[in-house]
């Protein structure tokens, strides 16, 4: 199982991922999400690696978000201090999209058609509707890209060994 985040400067997403399943998700202060990942941890046994979208430089200026991004990055790697996997934007872009040229709506229709077999009611049994949910029911804004950052690592890394 992979806890996957997605950090933000005040808030961030996350994901527990079981090979193709969401076990829990959610967004969070940063705060609130460093607490989480010691429950998570203890709730889940098999819970034994994390995969957390890093910043990547692109030679332009950036501004405070990023540094406090990074920050929070690192505070999540120490309250882990297991084993992770950095994982870039470009990563995701490229696995689940085959283009940089990516932007969030593709990755989330990309993460959708990995469902196709999905029972929940609707125009899209991926997500379904709340009297029948989909497997991704509920997963919206940020949470899809830590849903991006899970499916990748578990897709490139963790099976390639």
């Amino acid at each position: 199982m992979i806890l996957a985040i997605d950090p933000g400067t005040t808030e961030s997403a996350f994901v527990l991922y079981d090979s193709g399943d969401l076990v829990a998700f959610d967004k969070l202060r940063n705060d609130v999400m460093l607490d989480r990942m010691f429950e998570l941890m203890d709730e889940h046994k098999d819970l034994h690696h994390l995969a957390i979208e890093h910043v990547a430089s692109y030679g332009m200026a950036v501004g405070r978000e990023v540094f406090a991004t990074c920050v929070w990055t690192g505070r999540f790697i120490q309250q882990w201090g297991g084993p992770f996997t950095a994982i870039y934007r470009a990563d995701v872009k490229i696995h689940l999209c085959n283009s940089m040229r990516a932007k969030d709506a593709n990755i989330r229709r990309a993460i959708i058609d990995r469902y196709p077999n999905a029972t929940g009611g609707g125009k899209n049994p991926a997500i379904g509707i709340k009297s029948a949910p989909g497997p991704l029911y509920g997963v919206s804004r940020d949470v899809w890209a830590a849903l991006g950052v899970a499916i990748t690592y578990d897709e490139t890394k963790r099976r390639k060994g």
